[in-house]
């Protein structure tokens, strides 16, 4: 009755796409969309109308292995010419986890099964830097998960119960991370 996620090491980001516009917030709401010019354009092509997306958005590191947070954190800057500049220099991924709507119709009290089902029928053909989360029922791949990811810029494994709504502010899921 579990899914298994790994825990990425991003800025957690909320992605409407309402007509032609995509808006990338915070779950507390605070504004992402200027930070990130560089996912407007693939999410805005990737997503249909009416979608609302939980998820992460990373900085893979330079050598491929692994994700880049100091990068990630550099991209919040008040100069545009410096969000420019670093949207091209250390371009942002967005990782999906969860959909919360689609074409309009509110899916937050619909069990997590039926959302992951259609977020993976929506992604099934998503290009970088748009990405579907992995993931798994499995319990042992969740485990070899979490040793093969460490140090990799993911901070262990997230466990969600399949029969769970969408739960905002509310810790329903089981983190499992590595000790520091």
């Amino acid at each position: 009755g579990w899914l298994y996620e790994p825990k990425w090491d991003g800025f957690r980001c909320i992605v409407v796409r309402t007509g032609d516009t995509v808006e990338l917030t915070s779950r507390n709401e605070r504004p992402f969309t200027r930070y990130f010019p560089e996912l407007l354009g693939p999410l805005c092509a990737q997503l249909p109308d009416g979608c609302v997306l939980d998820g992460e958005i990373v900085i893979p590191a330079a050598d491929d292995r692994g994700l880049d947070f100091d990068a990630l954190l550099q991209r919040i800057h008040p100069a545009e010419s410096r969000v420019q500049r670093l949207a091209a220099e250390t371009p942002g991924s967005f990782v999906a986890f969860d959909l919360l709507a689609v074409a309009g119709r509110d899916l937050m009290h619909e069990p997590l099964s039926a959302r992951h089902s259609l977020l993976v029928d929506m992604l099934a053909h998503a290009a970088a830097p748009v990405h579907l989360c992995p993931s798994t029922t499995d319990a042992q791949l969740a485990a070899r998960w979490f040793v093969e990811f460490e140090g990799a810029g993911l901070d262990g494994v997230i466990a969600k119960r399949l029969a769970d709504p969408y739960t905002p502010d509310k810790r329903t899921m089981v983190k499992v991370k590595h000790r520091r």
